[in-house]
């Protein structure tokens, strides 16, 4: 097991070999949307820091629907360079336009799985984490550095009305946290120079959307910090009294990289005073975590080498038939510069630019501005072997507020559209506990006088349904692949439902279309209604695969 350093050495651009010669300069760009201390290079391609900045503005509105015209305000950006861009995200499944607004779609999480998958300790390490916050009963987090800040790649949350709020992908001042201290461990004089600098422009952090502004008239967690890196560099562990804000506490521990000895992450058990003081979280709950990160770190030791997964090789064939059928309103630069991401992945830590080109299907020329330009957004790092690796910021496009989606939102822009193609009221839902009901979580009306009108938390006998034969192991419905139902939960209703399977293959709930019987025959639902309706469950499943890859999602 190779885990990836915290700190990486400044990139070396002799590793972006081949240059080419063509420059772009970004029309306008936000400056934190990039490395703010270094000018943009020459060769970096500015259609594609221009989507880097979208995304960022629309991750930063924490799910919320933006505007075509507050994306343009937001970003800078001119309207038309705005249309252009969010068209583009959207034919690639990033962005969702409903008229002139903007959303973020769970496909945009391929981008920070990649990332994920390349680091591995999510996959390698999260059970550990899982089972400690069982044990404990208290929240349990991984994070790793990012420049100044950290980053959380794991979360483990106990369900409380005082909870954990933290998502996977936000990031947070390494002064106000637990395992900040420790990742400093390991700064350069560059890296506390680069700290000095933000705490200096930055002393409220505003530029850290997950916390709270810092309250000017509470202690300042900064001229302690460098103490308690001290601290925790000579104890092994560190502790966050309230800094973040009152009432959380958290104590921290460093998982090594067994080869290097490097940190590899960092693991936290989090909770607040009403539970554990800080002493007391310390005195505690120190010894079980310690034990526990025994445990991570042997199982990094343990870890075989990654296989490494099949890239997709078609991407370049696919920008280049989208940009024939789109035109001017589909930005290919930008499409093959985020691609570059997907290139990276478990067993793919580190590509050459030559393997970067294979994955992809890109030519060398065009893969190299690429990646010129995602090191310098900071999404991308270029070490001295030549070689390139994903950086934690590639969380920061999208990823908190998706990992936060359950199975009803996910779902929801499905049934609104399929509801919309068929002209009848559609529905997803799950099995009871019991195993003997059904309940409706999510839900589309169509725009008619006489309609199916079943409210979200609707329970109904799951025999009598569609929806619950397809849920139930109903073998007709199985041996199909749907089941129809007239006229046995009402008089005058007929339903026509499908399955909806998770990552594994497993049926996690189900969607259907209802209507009344008169206007439309069996054979008409099975002919018209049925593709329709398979091609909605078929895109469910496609979001649900990419968003549940690391991130468990909730079925209600």
């Amino acid at each position: 097991m190779t885990a990836k350093p915290t700190n990486e050495p400044a990139p070396d651009q002799t590793a972006l070999d081949s240059a080419v010669p063509e420059a772009a300069v970004p029309e306008s760009v936000a400056p934190e949307s990039v490395a703010p201390e270094a000018s943009v290079p020459n060769e970096a391609v500015a259609p594609l820091l221009r989507g880097i900045t979208v995304l960022r503005r629309l991750t930063e509105a924490d799910g919320v629907t933006l505007s075509l015209s507050g994306l343009e305000k937001a970003t800078g950006l001119a309207r038309s360079t705005v249309d252009r861009v969010t068209a583009t995200l959207a034919r690639m499944g990033y962005v969702r336009l409903d008229g002139r607004d903007v959303t973020l779609a769970p496909r945009l999480m391929e981008l920070g799985n990649a990332y994920l998958a390349a680091l591995r300790l999510p996959a390698l390490l999260s059970s550990r984490a899982d089972a400690l916050a069982d044990e404990l009963d208290e929240s349990v987090s991984l994070a790793v550095g990012d420049r100044d800040g950290i980053r959380f790649i794991h979360q483990a949350t106990r369900r409380r009305a005082m909870s954990l709020s933290f998502r996977i992908g936000d990031r947070l001042p390494a002064e106000r946290t637990a395992p900040g201290p420790l990742f400093a461990t390991e700064w350069t004089p560059a890296d506390w120079q680069r700290w000095h600098a933000r705490r200096a422009g930055d002393p409220q952090d505003a530029t850290f959307p997950a916390v709270p502004p810092r309250d000017p008239t509470t202690r300042d967690p900064a001229p302690s910090f460098e103490h308690r890196t001290t601290q925790a560099a000579t104890e092994g562990w560190c502790v966050d009294d309230q800094l973040i804000e009152p009432g959380l506490v958290a104590v921290s521990v460093p998982v090594r990289d067994p080869g290097t000895g490097r940190l590899a992450c960092v693991a936290s058990v989090v909770s607040h005073t009403s539970r554990h003081t800080a002493p007391d979280l310390r005195a505690a709950l120190l010894p079980q975590l310690r034990e526990a990160v025994t445990t991570m770190e042997n199982d990094l030791r343990a870890a075989p080498p990654p296989a490494p997964g099949q890239p997709r090789t078609d991407l370049a064939t696919w920008t280049s038939a989208s940009k024939q059928e789109l035109g001017r309103e589909f930005v290919e630069s930008l499409a093959r510069g985020l691609t570059v991401l997907t290139a990276f992945g478990e067993g793919r830590s580190r590509l050459t630019l030559t393997e970067v080109a294979r994955a992809t299907g890109l030519s060398r020329a065009t893969a190299r501005r690429a990646l010129i330009t995602h090191t310098h957004a900071g999404l991308i790092t270029a070490s001295r072997d030549h070689t390139f690796s994903l950086t934690p910021r590639v969380l920061s496009l999208g990823f908190p507020p998706l990992s936060r989606a359950s199975l009803p939102d996910i779902a929801q822009p499905h049934l609104t559209a399929l509801a919309a193609r068929v002209g009848e009221s559609t529905a997803l839902a799950v099995l009871s506990d019991s195993g003997e009901e059904i309940q409706y979580t999510a839900r589309a009306a169509a725009g008619r006088v006489l309609t199916a009108h079943v409210p979200v938390g609707t329970r109904l006998p799951a025999h009598a349904t569609a929806l619950g034969r397809v849920l139930l192991p109903h073998p007709e419905a199985r041996t199909q692949g749907y089941a129809l139902v007239d006229e046995e939960l009402e008089a005058g209703l007929r339903a026509i439902a499908a399955p909806v399977r998770d990552r594994t293959g497993t049926v996690v709930a189900a969607v259907n279309v209802a209507m009344h019987t008169a206007r439309r025959t069996r054979e008409a639902c099975e002919l018209d209604i049925l593709p329709e309706l398979l091609h909605t469950a078929s895109h469910i499943e496609a979001d649900l695969r990419v968003a549940g890859r690391f991130i468990l999602i909730p079925p209600t």
